[in-house]
């Protein structure tokens, strides 16, 4: 494949010995692709340049292990979902940087996948230093999180981040503080699935048990009064409820 000068970088990238760029920075990288062989030569090419990388062959198994990545490179042709659904999922509930890498290359593709979240799209063939670029591109319009509001209405329910209270129908529930934080993440994602290994990182700090998170999930839903507050999404995760009456 040939390469992309590096006139394309904003700012010139630091060579490392053989000529190709070096990131300022190490990244947590996810290859989605079904096609084991190339995922794993760029999988190996990433991590010579000093990044952590897994792959993933399915958009199902994407969607459960994107919570830990910096980066998210995907394909869109897979076995089961179809690329741009993975995109939307990814970015209804969470900020990680996307950059589409396929096969997919009318101007119709690549307005869809911007449209579903991607924040680039690079077609196959490329060369590796473009992507590096680019990734390097893109991490660096990578802007701090929002300030998270100071309290969530959903429904009948309102969870007052600061003071770390909840309240149904105005009266408070006692929570613990995972059950709390488990709630707030979920709350702070109305429209999204929230992958059960994202909760394992966000509430956890990188527990793999899962029986700590459905142990939780179940305390929550008792003590909210209905199954349906925490509503289980079958190989993927949890979603937020929301239950309109008594």
């Amino acid at each position: 494949m040939g390469q992309v000068p590096l006139s394309v970088v904003q700012t010139p990238l630091p060579l490392q010995r053989g000529g190709e760029p070096r990131p300022s920075e190490s990244w947590r990288v996810l290859v989605i692709d079904s096609r084991q062989r190339d995922a794993q030569a760029l999988g190996d090419r990433l991590r010579r340049h000093g990044h952590e990388v897994w792959t993933s062959g399915t958009g199902g198994s994407a969607l459960e292990s994107y919570g830990d990545a910096s980066l998210v490179l995907l394909e869109l042709e897979l076995p089961d979902l179809d690329g741009l659904e993975v995109c939307r999922q990814i970015r209804a509930a969470s900020d990680v940087p996307v950059i589409v890498v396929t096969s997919r290359g009318s101007e119709l593709d690549r307005v869809l996948g911007l449209q579903a979240g991607a924040d680039d799209y690079l077609v196959k063939p490329y060369g590796f230093q473009e992507l590096m670029a680019r990734m390097d591109a893109v991490m660096r319009r990578v802007k701090p999180q929002p300030l998270a509001p100071e309290s969530i209405e959903h429904g009948r329910l309102r969870i007052d981040v600061a003071a770390r209270e909840v309240t149904l129908d105005d009266e408070p529930v006692e929570l613990s503080r995972k059950e709390f934080d488990l709630l707030h993440v979920l709350a702070a994602h109305p429209e999204a699935i929230v992958p059960r290994r994202q909760l394992m990182n966000r509430v956890w700090g990188g527990s793999r048990s899962r029986r700590t998170v459905d142990t939780h999930v179940s305390s929550l839903r008792t003590k909210l009064g209905s199954r349906d507050w925490v509503i289980t999404v079958r190989g993927v995760g949890f979603r937020i409820g929301n239950v309109n009456t008594s």
